[in-house]
């Protein structure tokens, strides 16, 4: 009898593919139309989730492969799929990422597209972008580093210094990058924040629709990114291999690094740097606004103190919702992510260090199988994550609060604002509010103020 070789399925992952991360980084480009080299399922998928979750239209170009391209190569398929986006869209830049089909039979992207430039280019035409984003080698949050760290590495260059500063926004919701934008703004400092899709994938109602939407990190500001004063990346679990990195590398720009600025601890730490690198005090309204935050924490601690906690999704958001849940009083029981960037348990260590609430169980790599296991056996008060987490909640009959992305049943994830003491407050509430609705419900003769 032949032996069985033991192996592990996944069951709901929590985790999306690598080529989706960077659609939507590519997305943030001024005038750029992400184009997947692949086969036409994999943009008609990845269509789909973008618009369920920020309900804007979003146009993925596809190289279609078929049978006999995965034979023979898809060289010619990515030329004339190019001809065509640049005839129909009139892009600035095309962003080129693989896929896990292009990856496996070995096309050469890099060549294919020197080869297109040589035949086809012209002074009008888009500028190209390449990234290598086979899905069964990361998650889409790798996906969508590599494709801004692509964009900066492919298109900077030496410029003048400029008092300029280059932001990394990770990511974030389109609310949290317009939030990014109006603190720079306060500070006084002039910014490129890279990508930028708050208007992009969170756009106002149109007569008519356009095939690029206006918004975007501009072009020409990237390529002037390795004459900035310094680089500021937002992120707790970032890769060597940033676009942030390179430029210090290779322009000598100075990389301060700071975790998503989420609670009271991690928004200070974000202002006091940009107080440092702007040469500008904090604007009032921000210590405002931190002061009735910490006010709002004291007024609701006795709801919220003790309560159990599951929070999933990608490293950077898990991290930092932990670290504004441990300031809230909440115990944080387990901490999960599909991601394994192998710095997931220590930020977690990091930023739980010195409250006084029980270590949480750390799970990287895992699935909502896995979540659910683990969640049976520790006892929980509410789920904390995006919507792929729905089922778990449900069949547990735990109140779930929706964060991050993707976020398919509820109106308004691109809306959510997780970042600065402003979105700390509206967390709180929601957060608060929803424990104390699980109390009303649960108690057999109801809860009210008299």
């Amino acid at each position: 009898m032949t032996k069985m070789t033991n192996y592990t399925a996944t069951t709901n992952a929590c985790k999306l593919c690598s080529p989706l991360g960077a659609s939507i980084a590519f997305r943030g480009i001024e005038g750029c139309v992400p184009f997947l080299h692949g086969s036409q399922g994999c943009a008609t998928y990845m269509r789909r989730y973008i618009i369920s979750h920020y309900n804007e239209p979003i146009d993925i170009a596809s190289s279609s492969l078929g049978e006999k391209n995965a034979i023979y190569g898809g060289g010619p398929n990515l030329k004339l799929g190019l001809k065509n986006v640049t005839a129909k869209y009139c892009p600035q830049l095309i962003g080129v990422a693989t896929t896990c089909l292009t990856e496996t039979i070995g096309d050469n992207v890099p060549m294919l597209l020197a080869e297109y430039n040589r035949e086809f280019s012209t002074e009008d035409s888009p500028e190209l972008v390449h990234v290598s984003t086979p899905s069964y080698s990361g998650t889409h949050m790798e996906g969508f580093t590599a494709a801004v760290a692509a964009v900066v590495e492919q298109l900077a260059a030496g410029s003048e210094t400029t008092n300029s500063l280059n932001m990394f926004s990770g990511f974030v919701s389109p609310a949290d990058i317009r939030y990014l934008k109006e603190v720079c703004r306060k500070f006084k400092q002039q910014a490129t924040i890279i990508p930028d899709y708050s208007d992009t994938l969170d756009g106002p109602a149109l007569d008519d629709y356009p095939l690029i939407p206006e918004g975007g990190t501009p072009v020409e500001s990237i390529k002037k990114m390795g004459g900035a004063v310094a680089s500021l990346e937002l992120g707790w679990s970032l890769p060597e291999k940033t676009g942030g990195r390179f430029l210090a590398d290779r322009f000598n720009v100075a990389l301060h690094r700071t975790g998503l600025p989420m609670g009271i601890r991690a928004t200070d730490a974000f202002l006091d740097l940009l107080e440092k690198l702007s040469n500008n005090p904090i604007p009032p309204e921000y210590r405002a606004e931190r002061g009735r935050l910490v006010d709002s924490m004291v007024d609701g601690h006795k709801y919220l103190f003790g309560k159990r906690a599951v929070i999933y999704g990608e490293e950077e958001l898990v991290i930092g919702m932990t670290s504004f849940l441990v300031e809230t009083g909440i115990h944080p029981v387990l901490c999960a992510s599909g991601g394994k960037s192998g710095k997931f348990k220590a930020g977690i260590e990091e930023i739980t260090k010195g409250f006084d609430c029980p270590p949480p169980i750390v799970r990287d790599g895992v699935d909502f199988y896995d979540i659910e296991a683990l969640a049976k056996d520790i006892g929980v008060d509410i789920v904390i994550g995006n919507s792929k987490g729905y089922a778990l909640a449900r069949r547990e009959n735990l109140p779930l609060i929706r964060v991050g992305f993707p976020i398919h049943d509820r109106i308004g994830g691109q809306r959510i604002l997780h970042l600065g003491y402003r979105g700390a407050q509206a967390l709180f509430d929601l957060i608060a509010n929803t424990i104390i609705d699980r109390k009303q419900s649960d108690s057999p003769v109801g809860y009210s103020y008299m």
